[in-house]
């Protein structure tokens, strides 16, 4: 249950000393780089699953229904808005920040015709998949968050919410998918077991994830 309890980004023997380090080691960049492959590798495995969309991709479908636009379009319109709350937050972009943008979609692509796409006959495999792509999530977000090169949109507002409440970094995530899936539901998004399931355990997986890294690596 420690898992769930970690309240900050552990330091590991890649991390950076602060996010807009413009000399970062080859070694704090390969980690981020690695993470962020984990990341959009399981994010490609979650898709494949069928299960249900992300919470996020919700509420972009939800604005997308209410102001007429694609939903790439609401998607960019949510990911700039995200980026406008780290402001308040003080929360700090760097190199990660842009890697996290490029890799994590780039590894989407990449993977996700290669990947098993279970029918809708088959539930059970479908939300296993799920799960699967849940944990690879969290080990890739505990991997290149520890690099502290800046995080991505959605993991700068879950850091930033957690450095100002103080609260455990699951349960900050969790309420913020959560809260995403609410509003994205009355917005007229449609909601799937799978959204239910990512919003509820995202946050413990990425817990889980900063806590094996911090249990792999010898701090500074």
């Amino acid at each position: 249950m420690k898992f769930f309890t970690i309240r900050e980004v552990p330091t590991a023997r890649w991390s950076s000393e602060y996010p807009l380090n413009i000399k970062p080691r080859i070694e704090t960049l390969f980690m981020v780089f690695v993470g962020n492959i984990i990341f959009g590798f399981g994010v490609a495995v979650i898709i494949a699953a069928g299960a249900g969309l992300d919470p996020w991709t919700i509420l972009a479908g939800g604005l997308g229904l209410i102001f007429d636009v694609s939903i790439g379009f609401a998607t960019f319109i949510v990911s700039v808005s995200v980026l406008l709350l780290w402001i308040p937050l003080r929360q700090m972009p760097g190199f990660g920040t842009i890697i996290n943008t490029i890799v994590v979609a780039s590894m989407i692509d990449i993977a996700l015709p290669w990947l098993p796409k279970p029918g809708e006959n088959l539930l059970w495999l479908q939300l296993f998949q799920l799960l699967i792509g849940i944990f690879i999530c969290g080990i890739g977000s505990g991997i290149y968050l520890t690099g502290n090169l800046g995080p991505g949109p959605r993991d700068g507002l879950m850091t930033g919410l957690q450095r100002i409440t103080g609260k455990p970094i699951a349960l900050v995530r969790a309420s913020i998918e959560i809260f995403v899936v609410i509003l994205g539901w009355l917005l007229g998004g449609t909601v799937g077991i799978g959204t239910i399931v990512f919003a509820f355990l995202i946050g413990p997986a990425v817990s889980i994830g900063l806590s094996i890294v911090k249990i792999a690596s010898k701090p500074k």
